[in-house]
């Protein structure tokens, strides 16, 4: 078992992350989760990631066990996931389906990547993806000790092996590597990650991270700006975006992502920050207005 620390650790997640999908209904709150919760939760954070609302997730899981029934949860067999129009797709009995509207959809992409809501591979599966999925699978479960961190390295990098184009094994690494201070490296996987998938608004808030980290800051504002722009609700995005604006001197724009982060974080230390950025802010701006006026 896993303690809630450790989920936040292995799954890179603050805990207002992990309370907003608690409070959404898309993760029961306790003090110990199993590995395939640990899983289960990847998933949620990835299709946040890909803008996927936490009310859609919750809408679609629903929907997809009305639709199969005995089904537990369709994510826990789920090899990768996509969204179509802020909506999930299924992989079932071989085929794509849109649970919320009960409809089979048309796969126009072999390269698609889907939700898939059975054990049984899908029709594009291939031994190396599977491959590649065990080794995923094991870099998780050896990332939670600081001790198996080196090997939870090999195994990320075995998952490339087999799959070089996997963006999720690249954000693991670029992970492992920032926290190493390993910036170059981490840059390299986090830049891979978005070629894999030029919509992974994660890779972009991580790629920020290390712009920001080594001096680069314009190139980081730039970066989350993007991860903003595929998916505006990403506090985390707005939080930092604001915070390299004040580096730049430019507390005007900090100030919209400011008050962008407190409307999606009402509580906690972080928004209690970005409160006082903002009251500091105006008043400044007030103190510029009486100032230009006695002039």
């Amino acid at each position: 078992m896993y303690s809630r620390a450790d989920l936040l650790r292995i799954l890179h997640l603050t805990p207002r992350q992990l309370a907003n999908w608690e409070r959404a209904g898309l993760i029961a709150a306790s003090a110990a989760y199993s590995f395939s919760d640990l899983l289960k939760i990847k998933k949620v954070r990835d299709l946040c990631a890909m803008r996927v609302r936490p009310a859609v997730i919750r809408e679609s899981l629903e929907a997809m066990q009305k639709q199969a029934s005995g089904m537990g949860n369709p994510l826990l067999d789920a090899g990768a996931s996509s969204t179509n129009k802020h909506r999930i797709a299924f992989r079932h009995e071989g085929r794509l389906l849109e649970p919320i509207a009960g409809q089979f959809v048309m796969d126009f992409s072999a390269r698609e990547k889907v939700v898939i809501s059975t054990p049984i591979p899908a029709p594009e599966s291939s031994p190396r993806e599977d491959e590649a999925a065990v080794w995923f699978a094991r870099g998780i479960a050896l990332e939670e000790d600081p001790a198996t961190q080196t090997e939870a390295l090999a195994a990320y990098l075995k998952v490339l092996e087999f799959e070089s184009s996997h963006a999720a094994a690249h954000i693991n690494l670029g992970t492992l590597y920032y926290n190493r201070q390993d910036f170059t490296l981490a840059e390299k996987h986090y830049r891979a990650a978005l070629q894999a998938d030029p919509r992974y608004a994660l890779a972009y808030f991580d790629l920020g991270n290390v712009l920001d980290e080594t001096g680069r800051v314009q190139e980081a504002i730039q970066t989350y700006k993007m991860a903003i722009q595929l998916a505006p609700t990403y506090a985390d995005a707005h939080y930092n975006l604001a915070l390299a604006y004040e580096k730049t001197r430019e507390p005007r724009k900090a100030l919209k992502h400011w008050q962008a982060y407190i409307r999606l974080d009402t509580i906690g230390p972080w928004s209690v920050h970005a409160r006082n950025q903002i009251q500091r802010i105006l008043q400044a701006d007030t103190l510029k207005l009486v100032h230009s006026r006695r002039g």
